[in-house]
């Protein structure tokens, strides 16, 4: 099965030239690092930065240039920083391409619960609810089980929702899948992962039709 940086290096190949690209909090943030050489994209952080580049080297850290999980980024030449109303205007008007965000549960509808666990303490919303309402397409990068190793991909949510029918695709360190109106679509195995192991980790409706190939990372 993958790791986090083999989700992210997935996920970093359905980066298309040209994209402007929010990557969200946890595991998203890791597709920086991935950007297939030639592809050239606007990296996008809701607190405020257009156009970040990947993480800095140990020792070469700036505290001033963070993204919106507090980390500390790079900025590319031309890179801009401003207030996070500019940031949300840019986000709501739909000038985001794609969306790369992590996820507590999605449903086979395509629903999404990724900001708050009932009874935990939470700091805030943050800029989820926006994005995943404004985006022209999302990605969900997220571990297919839990730590109990119940499956997070379900018939339906049970906790509260960032977004309704808003996923269009989830990498997880198993497999690639699509949301579709008859359930999660299998598109790619991780290798060494099969069709049955997925099976039994997805509690929603899924479809596995004819060969399923694997995934290409490198």
């Amino acid at each position: 099965m993958l790791d986090k940086n083999g989700i992210a290096k997935r996920i970093a190949r359905e980066v298309k030239d040209g994209m402007y690209v929010n990557l969200g909090i946890g595991i998203p943030t890791l597709v920086a690092n991935y950007i297939p050489e030639g592809i050239h994209v606007t990296l996008q952080s809701e607190n405020g930065i257009l156009g970040m580049g990947p993480f800095p080297f140990e020792g070469e850290e700036d505290a001033d240039f963070i993204n919106a999980g507090k980390q500390t980024v790079t900025l590319l030449p031309g890179s801009s920083i401003f207030d996070s109303a500019t940031s949300f205007g840019m986000i709501r008007a739909q000038k985001v391409d794609l969306t790369i965000l992590g996820a507590m549960e999605v449903s086979e509808q395509g629903d999404i619960a990724s900001w708050k666990i009932p009874g935990k303490m939470v700091k805030g919303m943050g800029g989820a609810m926006d994005l995943v309402a404004s985006a022209k397409n999302i990605i969900v990068a997220m571990q297919h089980v839990n730590k109990a190793g119940e499956s997070k991909l379900l018939s339906k949510c049970t906790l509260p929702l960032t977004g309704v029918k808003c996923i269009k695709r989830i990498v997880t360190e198993m497999a690639v899948l699509d949301v579709t109106p008859q359930g999660f679509k299998l598109l790619e195995l991780a290798p060494g992962v099969s069709v049955e192991q997925v099976k039994n980790a997805t509690a929603g409706r899924l479809i596995a039709e004819g060969n399923i190939p694997e995934m290409k990372i490198d």
